[in-house]
């Protein structure tokens, strides 16, 4: 097993601090979009699954100490949306045409935990400005669950879409030598 090297540690904690930072606006703005992954999937992108999930779980900590107790709850989510970015990004699923599809994969296994950590432990209210859209679903007709589903799988996935399309943006200018050092390897001869 490799050592954590310090660039590693430093890269972290600046994409916890995007996390934090993004959600921090998202919550404020109360927009229907969260904003809080922007690090994680960068983290999983860059240094794979472990460090997605621990990007993840410690902007869950931090935000909810700071500026949403909410945050605490849902960190679960920030470890599935690490632990898959780390997977994905490993494959072809975030290259051109491909982004959508890979998002979608990326988003279906958080939005299930969010949607029942919505549902089953704040009843579709949360700090989120999606907890209006989750009422008026349940206002038309919908029990509560397919309400938080609904809510969470759009609002997860043109979370993730725009996420997503900011990380694939910030790998895509980063040098291959930056890339190799982050993994703890080498590059060999001119590049």
């Amino acid at each position: 097993m490799k050592r954590t090297t310090a660039l590693q540690i430093t890269v972290t904690g600046c994409c916890i601090a995007i996390n934090i930072i993004g959600a921090f606006i998202a919550l404020s703005l109360k927009l229907p979009i969260y904003l809080d992954s922007i690090g994680t999937i960068l983290t999983g992108a860059l240094l794979g699954p472990f460090f997605g999930i621990a990007t993840g779980c410690l902007s869950g900590v931090i935000s909810g100490m700071t500026s949403d107790v909410y945050a605490f709850y849902f960190m679960p989510v920030g470890a599935v949306v690490g632990l898959m970015a780390g997977i994905l990004f490993n494959t072809s699923w975030f290259h051109k045409l491909k982004i959508p599809i890979g998002t979608l994969l990326l988003t279906i296994p958080g939005t299930i935990v969010s949607s029942c950590i919505s549902a089953f432990v704040f009843g579709g209210i949360s700090s989120s400005g999606s907890s209006l859209i989750i009422q008026i679903l349940r206002h038309v007709g919908l029990n509560l669950i397919e309400s938080a589903f609904i809510v969470q799988f759009l609002t997860d996935y043109a979370d993730r879409l725009i996420s997503v399309g900011i990380v694939c943006l910030v790998v895509s200018r980063l040098t291959i030598q930056f890339k190799l050092s982050l993994r703890n390897r080498k590059a060999h001869g001119t590049l």
